[in-house]
């Protein structure tokens, strides 16, 4: 089982604090940990600070990886919020 994914940034204005604090929110809601990474970095989903310090403007790759396949639904769901530009599109 695939534990991680890959996403775009698709959102005009990257990943800011607001957007950040939507991952933040559905990471807090998982079993066990949530990272997000970039360029071989990698931070805790659930801090909003750590997030916007990965610097994600518009169309960066990023990637979502969780350590318990039981939060597959939260992996998912932080995929479709930034492939959907945050709601803000």
């Amino acid at each position: 089982m695939k534990l991680n994914r890959k996403v775009v940034i698709s959102n005009e204005l990257g990943l800011h604090a607001r957007a950040a604090a939507k991952i933040a929110k559905l990471a807090e809601e998982a079993r066990s940990n949530v990272y997000i990474g970039k360029d071989g970095e990698e931070v805790d989903a659930t801090s909003l600070l750590d997030i916007i310090a990965l610097y994600c403007p518009c169309g960066v790759e990023i990637a979502v990886r969780i350590t318990d396949p039981g939060d597959m639904k939260i992996l998912n769901d932080i995929a479709r919020l930034i492939e959907t530009g945050f709601g803000e599109m």
